[in-house]
């Protein structure tokens, strides 16, 4: 699980799941990018890990190849790219989301990956090599009521990243996922709705091994597929949930 001379670029890395994948990559010797849109943020992380960050709205097209600017100047090539980037509405009926939120959850959490494409993976075609790593979630496998687009982005990213493994094996570029059960980040209170001790206890009465996912636990499974550890995975969406999936 040796990153050193890996470059690497983690969007939504200025808290939460994706602080913890870009100190373990960085950790593991990669140099890495971080990239969110509170460009304060990505600075702090960036300062810890000896990185490099970007202010970056990854909906946007323009702010996407304005990042693939960016790390060409500051990576050269970039070798990891962890889609991490990812919002949710609050626990709703399915029918009275807004269309706003509607089109916001849709934007973040798979527009983005769109766009990633268009702009990086052409690069990677090109070299022979990359690994690509998608922040999908336990949702997307193991659905909860009334958090039903939410659910839906998260499936499509597990099926986006399937189909991008098949597309781009021939050419050398890996892509998985990890699928994460709630925890500690800035969405756990979206998620339950409202952050008490009785809503965590009845979350973790899902969760077989009894806590939530850790930042820690995202950044260890993102390394290893990340690495030449992985080298013959491609297409898997890992379950990192305490056995929530089972």
């Amino acid at each position: 699980m040796d990153l050193n001379s890996k470059t690497a670029i983690v969007t939504g890395g200025g808290s939460g799941f994706g602080a913890g994948i870009a100190r373990a990559l960085a950790q593991a010797g990669a140099q890495v990018l971080v990239a969110d849109i509170n460009a304060d943020a990505a600075r702090d992380i960036a300062r810890e890990i000896g990185g490099v960050h970007a202010a970056v709205d990854v909906c946007q097209n323009t702010a996407m190849a304005g990042l693939a600017y960016t790390a060409a100047d500051q990576l050269g090539e970039v070798d990891i790219f962890v889609n991490n980037a990812g919002i949710t509405h609050l626990p709703t009926a399915m029918e009275d989301v807004t269309e706003a939120d509607f089109d916001r959850i849709m934007a973040v959490n798979t527009k983005s990956v769109f766009l990633m494409a268009k702009h990086f993976v052409p690069a990677m075609k090109a070299r022979g090599s990359g690994a690509i790593l998608n922040v999908a979630s336990t949702a997307g496998v193991s659905p909860r009521p009334r958090l039903s687009w939410y659910n839906a982005s998260k499936g499509w990213m597990i099926t986006a990243t399937k189909s991008m493994a098949v597309e781009l094996a021939p050419y050398g570029v890996r892509v998985n996922a990890i699928n994460p059960v709630a925890g500690e980040t800035p969405l756990l209170a979206s998620f339950m709705g409202e952050d008490t001790p009785e809503m965590r206890a009845k979350f973790l009465s899902t969760i077989p091994l009894g806590r939530f996912s850790t930042p820690e636990d995202m950044g260890n499974a993102a390394t290893f597929l990340c690495s030449d550890a992985a080298s013959m995975i491609t297409g898997v969406a890992l379950e990192v949930d305490g056995g929530r999936c089972i």
